[in-house]
């Protein structure tokens, strides 16, 4: 972490007062690090699939990262933040929210796995598939609040834990969190 030009107290008021917010706070360079080396070895589908976090990865380039843990009041993200993506760049699959399924409702070329994921399946991936967690916007930092380069994650369900175990939380299922990390203006 860096010296900020701007009050450090601001943004974190910001999103503690969000609803669904149960807890907001700084993460320090000893948690930043853990997790740096979980989010390396995190796959998925019974260990056979990548799982790229970008989100994560632009979260540790910025000099602030706050975490947010959440209960299911927290409004829901802006876009995707998980897609599944071919080494060429192909989309595969997408997360889909309630505001957004009406597009994918009728579509042929869709199959829906879950509620919140559809497969593209005319779409043919070049076997070298993965799960990438792109970074996402939080709108609610922004440079009117000395915020800039903001971007927003979830971290892995084990990275979740540990930092619910290192700042002491429970870990309650109903609670997720959510990294928003910035510079300053």
């Amino acid at each position: 972490m860096t010296v900020s030009n701007i009050n450090p107290e601001l943004p974190l008021k910001i999103v503690s007062g969000l609803r669904g917010v149960v807890h907001s706070f700084y993460l320090d360079d000893m948690i930043l690090d853990r997790l740096r080396a979980e989010e390396a070895t995190v796959r998925a589908g019974g260990g056979n699939i990548q799982v790229d976090n970008q989100g994560f990865s632009r979260a540790l380039e910025r000099q602030h990262v706050i975490c947010i843990i959440k209960d299911p009041r927290f409004r829901p993200p802006p876009e995707a933040t998980v897609i599944l993506v071919d080494s060429a760049g192909n989309l595969l699959g997408t997360e889909v929210f309630p505001f957004n399924s009406k597009e994918y409702e009728d579509r042929g070329d869709a199959v829906w796995l879950s509620d919140g994921f559809i497969v593209f399946p005319n779409i043919k991936g070049n076997g070298t598939e993965a799960f990438v967690m792109p970074p996402v916007s939080f709108p609610e930092l922004n440079e009117s609040n000395g915020c800039k380069d903001v971007v927003s994650c979830s971290p892995a369900p084990t990275s979740d834990l540990m930092i619910k175990t290192h700042y002491g939380y429970e870990d309650d299922p109903r609670l997720a969190s959510i990294l928003v990390a910035f510079n300053d203006c």
